[in-house]
């Protein structure tokens, strides 16, 4: 971990960059960050995820979509649902941000021989594995946690 840490503080002014040059406020950042990972969002869960009420949400939207970072549409199923996508522009400002730092990496792994490349890009692949299995493992007890819920009822 301590050589993971250091790489990262070595790739941290690269990564700043783009955050700190996209005037995203932090609620903002959380909102496309949301967006980006779940995909277009119903105001209502949107909001339940960042633990904010529907008002809140709806100003800090407004100012994204005034940007056009963001989409605000009806939903198709339910008018009363407006529904909060990633505009193009969004997307791009989002992934420049998940994404900085990759020039300085490829001209680090340039600097590797075969050998070393073949060392890393096996390392990476099993880190790559076990966070997809631990994504998995989450996602599947946040629903058995959400089903535990739902089909719990009140004591009269």
């Amino acid at each position: 971990m301590g050589s993971s840490i250091q790489l990262e503080h070595l790739f941290a002014d690269d990564r700043s960059d783009p955050l700190f040059s996209s005037h995203l406020t932090m609620a903002q950042l959380k909102i496309m960050l949301l967006l980006s990972r779940h995909g277009t969002l119903a105001g209502g869960a949107l909001a339940r995820m960042l633990g904010v009420g529907a008002a809140a949400l709806s100003g800090m939207v407004d100012r994204l979509v005034v940007q056009d970072l963001v989409t605000r549409a009806e939903d198709m199923n339910d008018r009363r649902v407006r529904r909060i996508g990633l505009t193009k522009a969004g997307t791009e400002v989002i992934e420049g941000i998940i994404t900085a730092g990759v020039a300085k990496q490829r001209e680090i792994l340039s600097r590797l021989s075969a050998d070393e490349l073949a060392i890393v890009a096996r390392a990476m692949e099993l880190l790559v594995r076990e966070a997809g299995c631990q994504a998995a493992e989450e996602a599947a007890a946040s629903l058995a946690d959400q089903a535990a819920a739902s089909a719990e009822t009140p004591e009269s």
